[in-house]
């Protein structure tokens, strides 16, 4: 096919209203005889736009049965194989009513839930906690949560690269393995590190005879563990890896495109809801002490300092899960019954321009390393391609700074304990993202969207979430009274300075915050340095009496019927009432963000080489994590870090984390992040719509071999189809 003006191996699409019916092919889209393309070249062309039932008959080979010579080579025997579900032999009938798209997509949901549950649940639910038990710095912990990433990048496009033409319902059961490994090998610390010791109780109220601590630094060998843990993220990154390239991929041989969407909405609408089911399990997992199941019984309450949860429970049930999935995918063929019918009726959407052609004709292509250069070159010279790459990459940025952050900015802007803003921040995102998956797959496939009209779907999305996005302007609230910041101790001291002549003597550490509101509704840092000498427990709350840097004219003893207190622990009740408002819209945002998800994969697909589609896939999720899952949390976080009026300073002078950030400035930083990836979305979705040229009307191509005797005997099916249609 070199040489010729048609398209030479694009990929499939739909016969549909929206795309056009595969008729008798062009002869400048195929490679038959010298005589049967002479014959064609004069007046098949121009008719077969107008009338493909009355093209003129070329001259093939004798009559067979459609696909049957296409199925009869030994290339296309080992490219194609369709058959029984099982292993072997073995082929229970019990097991053929899974050997279906259908048995195939709840499989791959399942395994794409378990990666989502252990990945970006469990995981991040359970790094606080890692923190605490190891004695890690933050910037370590986060070094394991990019593992998973960096091993993602690292692998993909070789995974993706061999897959394709490999068995990928095995490249499955590998990744399940793969996965369940990661697992179980992230939980072992827990099983090496020995019994969690109890510290003492450290003391909040004001203290004239506390020592003051020196500035020590001290290394511990709890910390080495940080390398089991990051092993752990490079084993569950391998097992990613394959499962959102080929797994995608073999769904999309698997089923009608206009259906394709559907189906890889449902299968990635999984993958999202896996992190809530983690955020839950691993939430009430932490309810649980440590070192549950040893015959140890502690007395300290789950609201003490010093309590850690059972973190690794949830990484041994995920571990069991993962490799209960592997015996399944071990059992699907290669392809699974039905696919050579359903590739017969679709229709080629492949790019078309001069670079983006492939130029290898060989059914062989793909199989060697040697190939792996020139096909990586042809997809990065698809123009429409990486515009959607880039496209899909800037959105990754703004959607995964918004998960890590999100819960920040809430429990900032409205006054709210950290679980709750985690809870509130996790409703919205969790099933705004779903739905938007799973819509964005079902109105592609309801309305049989071709190539160019999925992209501008995605487009429509995308330029509604921008307008929806201005959304934090209105949610923006001033900050509260906070003493020694923006309001003076009763008139004495410095702002920007928390100690004052109210607490000089109580000897307060800066690195302990535990924020107490008074009950002149001015917050204080903590409750030494509001200067309260005394507390009690109540049911719900502890409050605090006797302070010195809150007026009151009577000093208090504190018993437990006491109904008078001059401050009580947690954060004072902010004013901005808009949270609702913001919770509701934001969820909308969210649903039109993630709609664009489905239509830019789907379109992916189309755009790109039919033996590429894997690799395309590889390229498209590495570039996505370069350049927004990994560079988004840091871009987020030094913008808000950017944002903040108090650090955590400790004894040595050290900068730690910020209590407390200035929330106006924090929501313009926001949208002004926000508003610029979207346009950088828009623009390129855009540039990809304007860009792209469907193949010629009518075009298709063999699915497993590009031979011309193949396509001849494909092009004497078109007509045989043809002549029995007129």
């Amino acid at each position: 096919m070199k040489g010729r003006k048609g398209i030479e191996n694009p990929a499939f699409v739909p016969s549909s209203p929206d795309a056009p019916r595969r008729s008798s092919a062009s002869p400048s889209h195929v490679e038959v005889s010298a005589l049967a393309t002479n014959t064609q070249r004069a007046d098949s062309q121009p008719q077969e736009s107008q009338e493909p039932q009355k093209s003129p008959e070329p001259l093939l080979p004798p009559a067979t049965p459609p696909g049957a010579q296409e199925r009869a080579g030994p290339e296309s025997l080992s490219e194609f194989e369709e058959g029984p579900c099982g292993w072997g032999s073995f082929q229970p009938r019990c097991l053929q009513r899974c050997n279906t798209p259908q048995g195939f997509l709840l499989h791959y949901c399942l395994l794409a839930l378990s990666q989502g549950v252990v990945v970006n649940g469990l995981v991040n639910i359970s790094i606080s906690t890692i923190e605490k038990r190891y004695e890690m710095k933050s910037s370590l912990t986060g070094l394991i949560s990019s593992s998973y990433d960096i091993s993602f990048c690292l692998l993909s496009l070789f995974v993706s690269f061999f897959g394709e033409r490999g068995h990928k319902p095995r490249w499955l059961a590998f990744a399940s393995f793969m996965i369940g490994l990661g697992a179980l090998v992230f939980s072992l610390p827990k099983f090496f590190s020995g019994k969690y010791q109890l510290g003492s109780l450290f003391e909040d109220t004001c203290l004239t005879t506390r020592n003051r601590t020196s500035c020590t630094s001290s290394s511990s060998s709890l910390s080495s563990y940080l390398y089991v843990f990051i092993l752990g993220q490079l084993l569950l990154g391998t097992g990613g890896t394959p499962l959102y390239t080929l797994g995608t991929a073999f769904i999309d041989d698997s089923v009608p495109t206009h259906k394709s969407s559907l189906y890889i909405g449902i299968g990635y609408s999984m993958s999202i809801l896996g992190p809530a089911i983690g955020y839950v399990l691993g939430g009430q997992l932490l309810t649980l002490y440590i070192d549950v199941g040893m015959g140890e019984s502690i007395d300290i309450a789950e609201d003490d300092p010093r309590w850690l949860g059972a973190w690794w429970i949830g990484f041994l049930v995920s571990w069991l899960f993962a490799w209960s999935l592997i015996i399944p995918f071990s059992c699907f063929p290669k392809h699974l019954p039905g696919t050579a019918k359903i590739q017969d009726g679709k229709t080629s959407q492949t790019h078309q321009n001069k670079s983006s052609s492939l130029k290898h004709t060989d059914e062989n292509f793909g199989k060697s390393f040697k190939d792996f250069p020139a096909a990586l070159k042809n997809l990065m010279r698809n123009t429409v391609f990486m515009c959607l790459v880039v496209s899909t990459s800037s959105e990754a940025l703004v959607t995964t700074g918004f998960a890590t952050f999100l819960p920040k900015f809430i429990e900032n802007q409205f006054g709210l304990s950290s679980s709750f803003a985690a809870t509130l921040g996790g409703a919205v995102l969790i099933p705004g993202a779903a739905l938007g998956q799973i819509l964005g797959g079902v109105l592609v496939s309801k309305f049989k969207m071709a190539c160019k009209n999925t992209m501008k779907f995605a487009l429509l999305t995308s330029m509604v979430a921008l307008v929806l996005s201005f959304v934090f302007l209105y949610a923006n609230c001033e900050n509260e009274p906070f003493a020694g910041v923006s309001e003076s101790y009763n008139g004495t001291g410095e702002l920007g300075n928390l100690t004052a002549p109210c607490n000089a003597d109580c000897n307060c550490m800066r690195s302990y915050y535990y924020p107490l509101c008074g009950g002149n509704g001015v917050q204080y840092f903590s409750p030494c340095f509001a200067g309260c000498k005394s507390s009690i427990s109540k049911s719900k709350s502890k409050v605090y009496y006797n302070c010195s840097c809150i007026e009151r004219k009577t000093e208090i003893t504190p018993t437990a019927a006491s109904s008078g207190f001059e401050a009580k622990a947690g954060k004072c009740e902010t004013r901005c009432k808009h949270l609702p408002i913001f919770l509701g819209i934001f969820f909308v945002t969210v649903i039109f963000t993630f709609m664009a998800g489905t239509p830019i994969t789907v379109s992916i697909l189309r755009c790109v080489d039919q033996r590429q589609r894997a690799l395309a896939l590889g390229i498209q999720f590495m570039l996505l994590r370069l350049l927004g899952t990994i560079p988004g949390p840091i871009i987020f976080g030094v913008t808000i870090d950017s944002t903040c009026i108090l650090w955590d300073i400790n004894e040595c002078g050290i900068k730690g984390a910020c209590w407390m950030y200035d929330n106006i400035k924090m929501a313009h930083m926001l949208v002004a992040i926000c508003v610029t990836c979207k346009v950088i979305t828009i623009s390129f979705n855009g540039l990809a719509v304007f860009l792209y040229k469907p193949p010629p009307v009518g075009t298709n191509v063999s699915f497993q071999n590009q031979k011309a005797v193949v396509t001849a005997v494909s092009l004497e099916c078109d007509l045989n189809k043809s002549r029995s249609e007129g």
